[in-house]
């Protein structure tokens, strides 16, 4: 019998976080997050992290565990992901998989294969000073040639990704989006439900700009300014997320803070569009068009948890949670 599984996600600032805690209390679930930044300690205002407060007892696993300098990626993520999944299932309840990094998602609900294959340290040495001496535009423009549906998936930024998708093709001879797509089609392991939240655009482009605001008021520069007074560089993957990037460049003096804050506004839309983008080429997918419900989050999660019954699922009264001091 296999394994239920929840997923909750959807593009950023469209309002995941909240309907998450009301989805865990009302089937018994425990939250995983899907954040590739909410995993780092000392970077909460950036990345949107949930506040304790905002958890309201429900446990959050996969918020604060590593360091900005430490090395996290997909398949650390898999591999934590699956060990908490399995440590909920056995306390009776159901795991949730919440947050907007779709590649992480999909790594976990179709147990994918990311087998390492013979890397040659000479060609990696050589990307990495592509990157270094030419910029990583030049490094992203050589993915574009061999493999332009990665390249449309990976941040220029993401100097990693981009290097391991060169990397696969100098190895196997083939796109890793190929591979990736042969992955996507095996069948989940689990019993499992994928709810996307969604928005009309135009509104879910006001709330990003919105937020930004609201993280500028909060003190993100000041937090991407102790981040780097205690060493943490862009070089590193985490200081290369939205925000932190942005908050670099004009603390180098590469631009006005004004200049900052809209490229950051501009990113995050494009960076919501790319989700979209990819949450609609996932299969079994629920779409959740937080308009079709006026906006009100009781009837969204009414709507879930009618889909789940109607499919079968026996949801639990068990609804207890233990504090987790560490989280």
């Amino acid at each position: 019998m296999r394994q239920p599984l929840l997923i909750l996600t959807g593009p950023t600032a469209v309002g995941k976080t909240a309907l998450s805690i009301s989805l865990a209390k009302a089937v018994g679930g425990e939250i995983i997050s899907a954040d590739s930044m909410q995993v780092y300690r000392g970077m909460d205002i950036g990345s949107a992290k949930i506040k304790r407060e905002e958890m309201d007892g429900v446990p959050h696993f996969l918020i604060d565990e590593f360091e900005p300098d430490e090395e996290f990626h997909v398949v650390k993520f898999q591999n934590l992901a699956k060990k908490y999944m399995r440590e909920i299932w056995e306390r009776g309840h159901i795991p949730i998989l919440t947050g907007g990094t779709g590649f992480y998602i999909q790594a976990v609900l179709y147990d994918i294969d990311f087998t390492e294959n013979e890397s040659d340290p000479a060609y990696r040495e050589e990307l990495e000073k592509i990157a270094q001496d030419q910029g990583a535009h030049v490094l992203h423009e050589q993915l574009r040639i061999v493999d332009p549906v990665s390249a449309e998936e990976i941040h220029e930024n993401n100097i990693k990704r981009v290097i391991r998708a060169l990397e696969f093709y100098r190895e196997t001879g083939e796109p890793i989006s190929r591979h990736n797509e042969r992955e996507r089609k095996k069948q989940s392991p689990y019993q499992f439900a994928y709810f996307v939240l969604n928005d009309d655009r135009a509104h879910l482009y006001e709330r990003i700009n919105e937020r930004v605001d609201q993280m500028m008021e909060e003190g993100l520069l000041e937090e991407v300014r102790r981040l780097k007074e205690r060493g943490f560089t862009r070089e590193m993957v985490s200081m290369q997320g939205l925000g932190y990037k942005e908050m670099l460049d004009y603390l180098d003096g590469n631009c006005s803070l004004d200049e900052a804050v809209e490229i950051l506004k501009r990113d995050t839309r494009h960076f919501a569009k790319r989700q979209i983008t990819w949450f609609k080429r996932e299969k079994d997918v629920i779409w959740l068009d937080k308009k079709a419900y006026q906006y009100r989050e009781e009837k969204i999660l009414e709507a879930i948890l009618c889909h789940l019954q109607e499919k079968g699922w026996e949801i639990g009264d068990n609804h207890e949670y233990t504090d987790r001091s560490n989280v």
